[in-house]
């Protein structure tokens, strides 16, 4: 498959899960509830909807290519060429109505992300990345990703999706690093790291992430310059603990505060 060849079946992708969920969006559509008890996780027919659409697409094309989604789990998951996707990455924002929300795609090759992509159909906006290069569409055009510098922590601008995500340690130590930097936000999801990437946000930190919430953004944070482990340093691909910062210094200064 030649570069052009790629990028046409990746747009193909994007278009084909936008047009399925958006006939849902702020509509009264149904809503499960995934989550254990006492935690609410929801999942709508707009999610399921979606990753069908897009394993349909992905089976004819690549049949020896492996996928592993949100919603309908691994197939292949062992194949040199592995699809990541979350059909609609902050679903309760979706549910909400709230447009901060996204489709994640990825592309591993023998477990590493090569290619990464998340589309905002509503707002028609994609943002992707190859972990060398990242890159914008939408209606303002087309541009390079390219993190901000930031000297310090106490001039960054940090988000999380929650805090009440995060278990009662982990929330205490973001709650350090939150009093040292300048402003914090919540919500965001998967476009909170697009923000970060584009040099509007400094600081991502979550917990509790599965592996398509961050593999598909891995390759557009690094292409835009931004610096993504877990809390301890390791790679951030596995989920859980991830943090992602713009300027390394302020990686550097928020991992010491979370480590505590």
């Amino acid at each position: 498959m030649t570069a052009i060849d790629f990028a046409a079946f990746v747009d193909r992708l994007a278009a084909v899960s936008g047009e399925t969920i958006l006939p849902f969006f702020r509509t009264s559509l149904g809503i499960d509830d995934k989550g254990p008890a006492g935690r609410f996780d929801p999942v709508t027919a707009a999610d399921r909807a979606a990753e069908q659409a897009m394993r349909t697409l992905i089976r004819r094309s690549f049949p020896e290519h492996g996928i592993i989604g949100e919603e309908f789990g691994p197939e292949r998951a062992d194949a040199e060429y592995v699809w990541v996707l979350d059909p609609i990455d902050g679903t309760k924002s979706f549910i909400a109505g709230m447009p901060i929300w996204g489709t994640l795609i990825a592309l591993t090759r023998l477990g590493e992300p090569i290619f990464g992509l998340m589309h905002q159909p509503f707002m028609r906006e994609l943002f992707s990345g190859d972990g060398l290069a990242a890159d914008y569409r939408g209606p303002a055009g087309k541009r390079s990703l390219r993190t901000r510098s930031c000297n310090d922590l106490s001039d960054a601008i940090l988000f999380t999706t929650s805090p009440l995500l995060m278990g009662e340690a982990d929330r205490a130590a973001f709650r350090r690093v939150e009093a040292a930097a300048k402003l914090s936000r919540y919500g965001g999801d998967c476009y909170a790291y697009c923000m970060l990437a584009a040099g509007h946000i400094d600081l991502v930190i979550e917990t509790e992430l599965k592996p398509y919430d961050i593999i598909p953004l891995i390759p557009i944070l690094a292409g835009a310059g931004a610096v993504v482990t877990s809390w301890d340093g390791g790679p951030a691909a596995l989920g859980g603990r991830v943090i992602a910062a713009g300027d390394a210094r302020v990686h550097a200064a928020a991992m010491e505060i979370l480590k505590g």
